[in-house]
């Protein structure tokens, strides 16, 4: 009773629950119509032979009469010189052109020192409108992706089972595409398990994930936004729900718009269905 003489009603807080009840081997299966249920991926070599001058030829027609607004890239006007400070390329910093499928305009000068402050692996991604030119890659350290059905629901898709996805990556050493060439970097959190809906448009998702597990955009090598620690393996802009039965950091069910989120992010990192598609030609 309260001081009031009314009755109390103590409630629990809500629990958070990051796994589902066990589940035996017996139990676990193969998503219908995905191959195999796991994929590894180890260091890809940066494809070699082109220069950068050479694969922004590609994306790029020349601009004969520049027009009078700033390269976004450098901010001097389009019609004077690059003001680019920094190892020379091999074009004029005069020289003009435009992205052939956004029509943005920069110096040629400065795609060629934003290609080589990148991953240099034959794609191009405007500054302006992000439209991907080519077949973007991440920088992902080597691991593994499993992947299977589990006989229990999520909340909020009480009418299909669960795919269970589970990352490993162990700690390393970083290559020369990290941050710290040569400076060893850890792994916290692994195996890390992450949760979709088995569903149409879940599977979807899930074929989406392994393309871009392929081409190494899951993970990155940076600081974690939640520890502070530096040289350790961060999500890298595809967000994944890691709480199987509640939703009390966010990162769980009931999630409405959750799979119309991700399947935006992936678009954002120019990977959709054509791109899947292509994956398997």
């Amino acid at each position: 009773m309260s001081a009031a003489g009314l009755p109390v009603c103590l409630t629990r807080p809500p629990k958070l629950v990051l796994h589902p009840p066990p589940v035996s081997k017996s139990e676990i299966k193969s998503i219908p119509g995905v191959s195999n249920t796991s994929r590894k991926t180890t260091k890809k070599q940066a494809k070699k032979g082109k220069t950068p001058e050479e694969v922004l030829k590609k994306y790029l027609q020349k601009v004969r009469h520049p027009p009078d607004e700033d390269c976004t890239i450098c901010m001097e006007r389009l019609t004077a010189p690059s003001g680019y400070k920094g190892p020379q390329p091999t074009v004029k910093p005069d020289l003009v052109g435009k992205l052939s499928r956004c029509g943005h305009v920069y110096h040629v000068y400065c795609l060629v020192a934003m290609y080589n402050n990148g991953n240099k692996d034959g794609s191009l991604q405007c500054p302006t409108c992000k439209t991907i030119y080519g077949v973007k890659t991440g920088t992902q350290p080597p691991g593994k992706m499993e992947y299977h059905v589990i006989p229990h629901s999520l909340p909020g898709h009480p009418d299909c089972r669960t795919i269970r996805i589970i990352y490993s990556i162990p700690p390393g050493i970083q290559g020369p595409e990290h941050p710290n060439p040569g400076k060893s970097f850890s792994a916290r959190g692994f195996p890390r398990h992450c949760y979709l809906p088995d569903s149409e448009k879940g599977r979807k998702v899930l074929k989406l994930l392994l393309v871009a597990w392929d081409r190494r955009l899951i993970f990155a090598i940076g600081t974690s936004s939640t520890t502070g620690e530096s040289d350790t393996v961060i999500w890298n802009e595809v967000h994944h729900k890691t709480e199987f039965g509640s939703n009390l950091t966010g990162h769980g069910y009931p999630d409405a718009n959750y799979l119309d989120n991700v399947l935006a992010e992936l678009a954002a990192q120019g990977i959709s269905e054509d791109s899947a598609a292509q994956e398997k030609d």
